[in-house]
């Protein structure tokens, strides 16, 4: 539990630090509370909050900085969100491959960070589905859409898989999930596994291994990026090439990305999440502020700004929230 004055001097760091990108030492702490406490109070009300897990000193400076943790109580509990004016366009009612597009632009364009769009989800997942085993820890998936499309990708499990078992497997989703969304997939699966507890069949093991890779076979497709080279002109990355080059290889995996964004669309209203705090965001550099958007009432997808942990939470909040909105209604419209 932290008293008034820390609460203080944590949300004056925290802001100060997002502002100037500098560690922020205790003698700029004293000036900046407006609390009437010498250097030295304030260096000793630093030093607890350190050891609390809240702020940390780089080695290059005695001032401090925010740590995940640090981040998150701010954003929990000191972060207040000023309603300014934002210049956001309409989108048009158009094709919603268009609206996705230009939704993540202008994520992108008014945070200066990187703007992530997951398209709506189709209704249903695949009417047919095979799988073929290329080599040891190879596996071709091969899955015919309700339309009648065929698409196929190659696929890494962590385990040799006999063919007999991705025969089985196939056969299993073929007559259990086929023209099921993905929720309902994944619903029945979990279902299963926990009716099977203790004695998980080795069929079943091998569905949940290739369920998830297979529920993100267009990946490529299901999520729009725009802006990676904004991290360029991001002191937290432009100073240090392998945490640009770690980032950019993220926005690679966009199977990654579609999952955290997937999961991000069970709650309801904006989420943040903060690297380093959980598994959820891989870097710890980076911070993922995310909200669901409907359509016709219903959420069909999750839109969001990839940035630095050092970012204006506040502003970027209201940018995922009003576009969120907007989406919503153009597609809304478009139908």
């Amino acid at each position: 539990m932290l008293d008034d004055r820390a609460k203080l001097l944590l949300k004056v760091l925290v802001e100060r630090y997002i502002a100037d990108g500098q560690p922020v030492g205790s003698r700029t702490l004293s000036r900046a509370s407006g609390l009437d406490l010498s250097p030295a109070t304030v260096r000793n009300a630093m030093a607890d909050l350190e050891e609390l897990g809240l702020i940390t000193s780089p080695h290059t400076s005695a001032g401090r900085v925010p740590t995940a943790r640090g981040y998150r109580l701010f954003v929990d509990t000191m972060l207040t969100v000023r309603r300014a004016e934002l210049v956001a366009p309409e989108l048009p009612a158009e094709q919603p491959q268009k609206v996705i597009a230009h939704a993540a632009n202008l994520l992108s364009n008014l945070s200066q960070f990187v703007g992530v769009v997951m398209a709506p989800r189709r209704s249903s997942v695949f009417k047919h589905i095979e799988f073929v085993k290329l080599s040891e820890l190879r596996v071709l998936v091969i899955l015919v859409t309700p339309d009648g499309d065929v698409q196929n990708r190659v696929i890494f499990t962590d385990e040799e898989i006999d063919s007999s078992q991705l025969v089985q497997a196939a056969n299993y989703l073929n007559a259990h999930c086929s023209g099921l969304d993905i929720d309902q997939v994944r619903e029945h699966l979990k279902q299963e596994v926990e009716q099977l507890r203790g004695r998980v069949a080795e069929l079943m093991q091998v569905v949940i291994n290739l369920g998830a890779e297979t529920l993100n076979l267009d990946a490529e497709e299901q999520v729009v990026i725009s802006g990676q080279r904004n991290l360029l002109s991001v002191s937290d990355f432009s100073n240090d090439m392998n945490n640009l080059r770690r980032a950019f290889d993220l926005f690679e995996q966009k199977a990654q990305i579609l999952r955290l964004l997937d999961f991000s669309s069970k709650a309801d209203g904006v989420r943040i999440f903060i690297g380093g705090e959980n598994h959820t965001v891989p870097l710890e550099e980076l911070s993922v502020v995310s909200a669901p958007y409907e359509v016709d009432g219903q959420v069909v997808g999750t839109l969001g700004v990839i940035g630095p942990t050092r970012m204006p939470y506040d502003k970027v909040i209201q940018i995922v929230d009003i576009t969120s909105k907007l989406v919503s209604n153009a597609l809304s419209h478009h139908r």
